[in-house]
């Protein structure tokens, strides 16, 4: 089971200092767990400080703020980073953080053949980069396992896999895992909006997704902008939701490492999916046999946001449950059985996605199994 240090979520009190609460319906709460809070924001974003278009990243925290986003992410590039603009970029990031809003300084790191991974949480590089060794070059293949040592070392932090095939084979097909390895990711960019290639690409890595938690590292889904234009949360619905009990800094990076939360193209839909009475991104003892409880609703309530079909999704991408809706609140109560399951998570299909048509709206986190 994946430590949820005390240490950690201290160590992020202290660093930024803020606590808040938000007005936000909440998860109800299962035996032994604070009552969960939706937080729905952007963990993949750009500004000018690297490359994107235009803007600071307290620009992109404004505008965030005033779209009504409870956290936004800038993930400039880190090797294109200069000293000045991160300490900038940390700055910036403590002013725009209220008890409304959480404002998350970030950088993507890229390892060349192998894909870029978002770091959170870490006011410092990997230093040096990119090879993390001043005595000798790394070869390319050990680089990536030597990166996970660093960030799972980091109190408190956290990294997630960005558009796990643009660059090389699916991080080389998720290897280089370790229990350890795996403390320090949190979640998997299931959808991308691709904006910095054409405006509402639709860029989706479930398959992806499925290879990751295959190879064991416990992850959330997540679904981003990637922004390189200045319309950061105004300009898109695709949101990553986190279940935190409140609105702070030091919750949000915690329901992150704890990959608690999931992936939506609505902009506020709600899911509360449970497995024998825990939430998703909780981890069980083995059984035989379990019960799914599942709470789906879109506020909106137009013909448009209807959910019309819910999946639930196990080990190997395969569809062990299905039931279909037309309604924009649903209620299902299932029992999965099986002997051999590592996890479950759920798919959700509405009339209308950003596509414009009937598609695939979001993913959640698995509940996992302890197998």
């Amino acid at each position: 089971m994946r430590n949820k240090s005390l240490i950690s979520v201290l160590f992020v009190i202290v660093l930024l200092g803020v606590l808040g609460f938000s007005l936000v319906s909440p998860v109800e709460a299962g035996e032994n767990e604070p009552a969960y809070q939706f937080y729905f924001g952007d963990l993949h974003s750009h500004t000018r400080y690297t490359d994107g278009w235009e803007g600071t990243p307290a620009d992109a925290y404004a505008s965030a703020l005033a779209a009504g986003a409870d956290f936004m992410a800038t993930t400039d590039h880190a090797g294109m980073l200069t000293p000045e603009e991160w300490e900038n970029s940390l700055l910036m990031a403590q002013a725009y953080t209220s008890d409304d809003f959480v404002a998350m300084p970030a950088y993507e790191y890229w390892m060349p053949g192998f894909g870029e991974i978002a770091v959170f949480n870490v006011p410092v590089f990997p230093s040096p980069r990119p090879n993390l060794q001043p005595q000798r070059k790394m070869s390319r293949w050990e680089v990536p396992g030597a990166f996970y040592d660093w960030l799972s070392a980091q109190p408190g932090g956290v990294g997630l896999f960005v558009h796990p095939t643009d660059y090389g084979k699916n991080f080389d097909k998720f290897a280089y895992w370790a229990e350890m390895r795996d403390e320090g990711m949190g979640l998997l960019e299931v959808h991308n909006l691709g904006s910095w290639q054409m405006p509402q690409q639709l860029l989706e890595y479930e398959a992806s997704y499925i290879m990751a938690l295959d190879s064991g590292w416990h992850v959330m889904p997540a679904a981003n902008s990637d922004t390189h234009s200045p319309d950061w949360i105004s300009g898109y619905e695709v949101r990553t939701v986190l279940l935190a009990p409140s609105l702070t800094p030091a919750n949000l990076y915690e329901a992150m490492r704890s990959s608690r939360g999931y992936a939506t193209l609505d902009q506020n839909l709600r899911i509360d999916y449970r497995l024998d009475g825990v939430v998703m991104g909780s981890i069980l003892s083995p059984a035989d046999s379990y019960t799914a409880s599942i709470h789906i609703e879109d506020p909106d309530g137009v013909p448009s946001d209807n959910i019309t079909m819910v999946e639930i999704i196990s080990d190997g991408g395969q569809v062990v449950a299905s039931q279909p809706f037309n309604s924009t609140s649903v209620d299902w109560e299932v029992t999965l059985t099986s002997e051999t399951a590592h996890y479950y998570y759920l798919r959700v299909t509405t009339a209308s996605n950003v596509s414009g048509a009937e598609g695939l709206t979001a993913w959640t986190a698995p509940v996992w199994t302890g197998r």
